[in-house]
């Protein structure tokens, strides 16, 4: 089983930063994509941030240019660096791996984080 642990979320004032962090552990080969999504009060989750093995990156459209996801694979850890943050960026932030399991199959696994709650006050 490959936990999900979030960090970093917190109160900041609009225009404000946060830098999340979500790092894994348990029995892994390798992890393929490591991405960001978010859920805001009565509103599905969406999709934020996501960098592949090779570091590719993509972007929600709405946080293109405020924010940056980054991997440090050594570490089984992805960053999400959130610049001139805005009311609307208010949310529970979810970090998702995909990868293969280090077992006799090289099993896949796809795991959630708990969610890190961040509130931007106007």
């Amino acid at each position: 089983q490959v936990q999900l642990v979030e960090s970093g979320g917190g109160l900041v004032q609009a225009g404000g930063s946060l830098r999340l962090s979500c790092a894994a552990s348990g029995s892994i080969f390798s992890i393929n994509n490591m991405g960001w999504y978010r859920q805001a009060p009565g509103k599905q989750r969406e999709f934020v941030a996501a960098v592949t093995s090779g570091g590719s990156t993509n972007y929600a459209d709405s946080v293109k240019g405020r924010f940056t996801i980054s991997r440090d694979n050594a570490k089984n850890t992805v960053y999400l660096q959130m610049n001139s943050l805005k009311p609307e960026d208010t949310a529970v932030y979810y970090c998702k791996f995909d990868g293969l399991y280090r077992d006799t199959y090289l099993s896949s696994f796809n795991s959630w984080g708990q969610g890190t709650q961040v509130t931007v006050s106007s």
